[in-house]
């Protein structure tokens, strides 16, 4: 399963933010928004900074995607 913020970047437009914005309200390091935006995984702290600034709710920011892995693709052959 692989990570997406999508939903949060698409979040920020409908809200008119920033990710300048984000970063300073939710009060988290440049280093965590290169983090959010290559979806590589953050700390709950984290996630849970950024909601409430948002006012939402971790499922209208994060989502798994499942990735079949190369065994599964082969075995369906």
């Amino acid at each position: 399963m692989e990570i997406s913020y999508n939903k949060l970047w698409k979040l920020l437009i409908y809200k008119n933010m920033k990710r300048k914005d984000l970063k300073e309200q939710a009060e988290v390091s440049q280093n965590i928004m290169a983090r959010l935006s290559k979806n590589h995984p953050v700390t709950m702290d984290t996630l849970k900074k950024i909601c409430d600034v948002l006012d939402c709710n971790i499922g209208d920011v994060v989502e798994f995607i499942h990735v079949p892995s190369d065994n599964t693709q082969e075995e369906e052959k």
